[in-house]
């Protein structure tokens, strides 16, 4: 096994979750560096850290290149620090720190940790790696549990989507708890449309466009012409960043119909009154809000009336981020 070097360096979440295989793509080296995304500190939910493993000494260009990747690095003017890991594995390495938990049902773990014995529980196996969504995080976990409440609430679905996929692992969670709908999920970075059938396999997920399969689809949005054709979908999950959420909600609202349930996460709780007001303009009442440290998760039902005028009294009302009944 040849040295591997790792290149550590801090940045927001949004620009871990903004990496794409288009600006991973490092021009000055020979191989192709691997690149790991992950949270810093619990503590402080926007400060992330991308580490890039390459089998060979970095040099002024690639740190350059790699500079690029964190606007907030650089205009701290933080530069990258480099690490001669030897002949690790560095992906047993990549995984250290992830420790198996539990949401609902659900029992994420990693390759390196052995799945729970028990009939009862969901074992899904996602590894770290360049798609946001392991389950290791609030907002994933949280959308587990979300998922998990409603189908315990007796909620049963026909058409799903999961907007911004990442790992795959909510569609997988959704596909478990509801193993005859038919079911969308798509990402706008192909390498997470890569990833997400890669964990397909590993978990025994059927991937495809027959009946029981889920679809993968790489779509900016919702603009994705097979995504339209299977509209109105009753069921629409969507764990991505608080702008980009805001940006869907116009796109999310056409895609389902009334009574359709919608479980946003990826915000903040500064931003929680943001993204629920976007989501009131076009329709849908919130009816359950859960809370993982500084992450919500939201879910609401589309509406059959709406206006401008139940808009307003909702989002100023005390109650707007509390639970407002089962749904």
């Amino acid at each position: 096994m040849t040295n591997t070097w790792k290149v550590t360096l801090p940045c927001t979440r949004e620009e871990a979750d903004s990496l794409s295989e288009d600006n991973l793509f490092i021009s000055s080296t020979d191989s192709v560096p691997t690149v790991v995304t992950r949270e810093a500190d619990p503590e402080s939910p926007d400060d992330w850290v991308i580490e890039i493993y390459c089998d060979a000494n970095p040099d002024a260009a690639f740190l350059k290149e790699i500079a690029e990747l964190s606007p907030s690095a650089k205009l701290s003017k933080t530069i990258p620090a480099v690490e001669e890991l030897g002949n690790e594995d560095w992906v047993t390495m990549s995984q250290q720190g992830l420790e198996p938990l539990r949401a609902g049902r659900f029992y994420v773990h990693t390759s390196n940790s052995p799945p729970l014995d028990d009939k009862s529980v969901r074992n899904i196996c996602i590894d770290a790696g360049q798609a946001f969504g392991t389950g290791h995080h609030e907002t994933t976990m949280c959308c587990l549990e979300s998922l998990d409440r409603l189908k315990r609430l007796g909620q049963q679905y026909d058409n799903i989507i999961d907007v911004g996929t990442g790992t795959g692992l909510l569609a997988f969670a959704a596909r478990d708890l509801w193993p005859t709908a038919q079911i969308i999920a798509s990402d706008i970075d192909p390498v997470a449309i890569e990833v997400s059938a890669q964990n397909a396999a590993v978990n025994n997920v059927a991937i495809g466009h027959s009946r029981r399969a889920i679809r993968l689809e790489t779509s900016n949005g919702l603009d994705h012409p097979a995504i339209g054709q299977r509209a109105p979908y009753d069921l629409i999950i969507a764990n991505i960043l608080a702008g980009p959420l805001i940006a869907l909600a116009p796109q999310i609202a056409a895609a389902a119909a009334s009574n359709t349930v919608l479980v946003l996460a990826g915000l903040l709780k500064a931003q929680r009154l943001d993204v629920l007001h976007a989501y009131i303009r076009v329709g849908f009442r919130l009816r359950h809000s859960r809370v993982e440290n500084e992450w919500p998760c939201l879910t609401l039902v589309k509406a059959r009336e709406y206006g401008l005028a139940k808009t307003h009294r909702i989002i100023r009302s005390p109650l707007a981020s509390d639970y407002f009944g089962e749904c």
